[in-house]
């Protein structure tokens, strides 16, 4: 059988094998990748989402840089004035099934720094080009809890002046020339020094912690990674049995005799 294996056909065969049990690794690995990324976001929701509020700084000290992964959806809570002009829309933002506008603005801390805050989303205005009235953030002194969430990437889109393409932290500091802290905040609460709960936009809705079919798509693909070889093998034993009864010399089954059938013997 290693003869008939080594022909051009079957050496094809084994290298299309090969190349589907590769593809199906790496398939798993990128779907188990997934599993483990959604998992870690599960956990870190669970730990923190629901936990009491702590200072901005002891999760995210002043003077930092990148924004700590294991931080993702800390409770926090800051204290500090929005700053004059300092909104953003960003657009194409789901909720529910309806596309609308998150709104961004800058509170300025204590120390100096700023830090930028998700105060909630939208629906779109009746037209494109025209932006959705948005309740106005509230001046004077503001305590704010809400959640620690790292920037997104920027999508190189070109948008009027106050909105964008996404929450990309790096273009609200070069518009607006203030030293952010590497993280916005979603959020929760807000408070005025009087005590008042100001107006606000709808609130985000909670993050889902639903890790999704990544786990059982991992195990299928490396499931399905053989099944190439075992075909092989297959076909490969079946032709090499078949060539043993018709080769020369070689002993072939003997052939069962024709049942006549009762009709048969009358047409006669």
């Amino acid at each position: 059988m290693s003869r008939l294996l080594l022909t051009r056909r079957w050496l094809t065969a084994l290298l299309v094998a090969a190349l589907f049990a590769t593809a199906c690794v790496f398939l798993g690995r990128w779907q188990w990748g997934r599993h483990v990324e959604k998992t870690h976001r599960k956990q870190l929701i669970e730990q923190y989402y629901e936990a009491p509020p702590v200072a901005l700084d002891e999760p995210l000290p002043g003077g930092t840089v990148t924004f700590p992964d294991d931080q993702q959806w800390r409770h926090v809570s800051i204290e500090g004035e929005y700053v004059t002009g300092g909104r953003f829309m960003v657009r194409n933002r789901p909720q529910r099934v309806t596309y609308g506008y998150e709104v961004l603005d800058v509170v300025r801390l204590p120390a100096g720094d700023t830090v930028v805050v998700d105060r909630g989303w939208v629906p779109n205005a009746e037209r494109a080009d025209i932006l959705p009235e948005v309740p106005p953030a509230p001046s004077g002194p503001v305590r704010i809890t809400g959640w620690l969430r790292p920037g997104e990437e920027a999508l190189g889109r070109d948008l009027p002046a106050g909105q964008l393409a996404s929450i990309d932290l790096a273009e609200v500091a070069r518009v607006t020339g203030l030293q952010l802290r590497p993280t916005y905040v979603v959020l929760d609460a807000e408070r005025t020094a009087d005590g008042a709960t100001p107006p606000r936009p709808d609130p985000l809705i909670p993050p889902s912690t639903d890790t999704g079919p990544h786990f059982a798509y991992a195990l299928q693909w490396w499931g399905a990674a053989p099944v190439g070889f075992v075909l092989v093998f297959v076909y490969l034993r079946r032709e090499y049995r078949d060539s043993l009864g018709e080769g020369e010399g070689r002993p072939t089954a003997p052939r069962r005799p024709r049942k006549t059938r009762i009709w048969d013997e009358e047409d006669g």
